[in-house]
């Protein structure tokens, strides 16, 4: 059997192949360009690929030319007109390669088989993200394009040493997620760290970056151990400071790592506008939660089992606004916090226009008609929305925050005050034993170790904050 017939088999077999793995898909396009060399296929998918490209890149060359060489690398270098192309290892390869947005190409006289990069795929455009709006500052956030995102970081960081390596992950979604590090700026054993778990990863459909998530997080915990955000001036800023981003295709999302306690009382804005109004709104913050976890817990353990730590005249007037309520104040106290809870997620999940109107509206009237009825006095109610206010100053934390809010609360009901201070106590056991890559969660409350750590809780002059969170400077 002469030689030409061995590839001409091959190719058949190939093609058959090819099209038993991608049968019944409609969007599966088979070129098929007969020469006088025998026949060449191109194989794409149509809707994630660009069409005139092939045509005018891949396609017309093929038809062009009469006498095309059987030299593989000649028809790459000379005839197809693609700026990525590369060689297929076996036909395993190829099929994925078609479906992550290349052209393959298959050759009756030829061995080889060769794949062009020509994927186009429908993206949102770059706008503003709603879940992190600023004052002042960039606009741009993240979109569910994986190339646009790390586009966005390249042009704010154009330093040769900063690193993205790609890895496919989802043994049946194979989705493309890229490790990103600035090689000189993080260090070694976060970057082999955050490889290895990703390496590790067993799942089958990867869609989401919380699988990420769980991946790397070392306890189980209610608490985020890995940051997030949507904006690329934070992830480039995270960069800098010697620390990992995730990429992952299909979401708007970028993963940071290692991620801090203290990272949920920054915004975007602190380091936008005015360092002494924004220290001032932070401090802010950090009094809106210890508002958020204690409060419910000390009303309760003070109102219940040590009234006389009250003043009398505020005792005698919370006797008189509970002097109609027929349930305990525990009682009391979780259902006006499950109703809370109700309007919120039902503020959240109805579109935008009515769930606004209906977290404000419904939170004044079921406040209004819990008094009129009885069921609820005034300083209940006013304890429970002082402390559901103050968790909108720390959203990132609010699931966490209500978990253990929740938690201190019934240990100050069942043993007042000591309960109260044994909640609070283990809160704060639970997140010192957390770690985030290695790391101490409370870091650089949680270490003796000298990290150059300067935007605690007071930023200091941007040109003062350190660039690399965990070396020091050497003078």
């Amino acid at each position: 059997m002469s030689k030409k017939r061995i590839f001409f088999k091959k190719y058949e077999e190939n093609l058959e192949t090819i099209k038993e793995e991608l049968k019944n898909s409609y969007d599966v396009n088979y070129r098929k360009i007969n020469t006088e060399k025998g026949p060449i296929t191109i194989i794409y998918i149509s809707n994630i690929c660009d069409k005139n490209f092939i045509s005018n890149f891949i396609i017309n060359p093929l038809i062009t030319y009469e006498d095309i060489p059987e030299d593989v690398e000649r028809i790459r270098n000379d005839f197809i007109v693609a700026d990525d192309t590369g060689l297929v290892c076996n036909i395993n390869e190829a099929i994925q390669l078609i479906l992550s947005g290349n052209a393959v190409v298959l050759f009756s006289f030829i061995d080889e088989i060769i794949y062009c990069t020509v994927e186009e795929y429908s993206s949102r455009s770059i706008e503003e993200p709603p879940t992190e709006t600023v004052i002042k500052g960039p606009r741009e956030g993240f979109n569910e394009n994986l190339s646009d995102n790390i586009s966005l970081i390249r042009r704010r960081v154009c330093n040769p040493k900063l690193k993205f390596e790609k890895l496919i992950l989802g043994e049946q979604s194979n989705t493309s997620v890229v490790l990103a590090y600035i090689e000189d700026q993080a260090p070694a054993q976060v970057v082999d760290f955050v490889r290895k778990r990703l390496k590790k990863i067993s799942i089958k459909f990867l869609l989401e970056s919380k699988a990420l998530d769980e991946s790397l997080q070392e306890k189980r915990t209610v608490f985020d151990t890995l940051g997030y955000t949507e904006k690329p001036d934070i992830v480039a800023s995270k960069l800098a400071e010697g620390r990992v981003a995730i990429f992952q295709n299909n979401t708007p999302f970028v993963v940071t790592a290692p991620h801090f306690f203290v990272e949920y009382f920054d915004v975007g804005d602190d380091y936008y506008l005015n360092k002494y109004t924004q220290n001032f709104f932070k401090v802010v913050r950090w009094v809106a939660f210890f508002v958020a976890l204690l409060l419910p817990g000390l009303y309760i353990s003070l109102i219940t089992y040590h009234f006389k730590l009250i003043p009398y005249i505020f005792a005698f007037r919370m006797a008189i606004t509970r002097s109609g309520v027929p349930f305990p104040v525990i009682v009391e106290i979780i259902v006006m916090m499950f109703f809370f809870q109700i309007l919120r997620e039902a503020g959240i999940r109805l579109p935008q226009p009515i769930g606004s109107a209906l977290s404000i509206v419904g939170a004044l009237i079921l406040g209004d008609a819990a008094i009129g009825a009885g069921l609820a006095s005034e300083i209940t109610v006013l304890i429970i929305a002082l402390s559901s206010i103050s968790l909108f100053l720390v959203p990132k934390m609010y699931g966490s925050v209500v978990l253990w809010s929740n938690f201190i609360l019934l240990m100050a009901a069942f043993l007042g005050l000591p309960g109260f201070y044994t909640g609070f106590i283990l809160f704060w056991s639970h997140v010192s034993d957390l770690t985030t890559c290695g790391y101490p969660y409370l870091y650089p409350m949680g270490t003796f170790k000298n990290f150059n750590f300067q935007d605690f809780i007071l930023r200091d002059d941007l040109k003062d904050i350190s660039k690399n969170i965990f070396y020091r400077d050497e003078k």
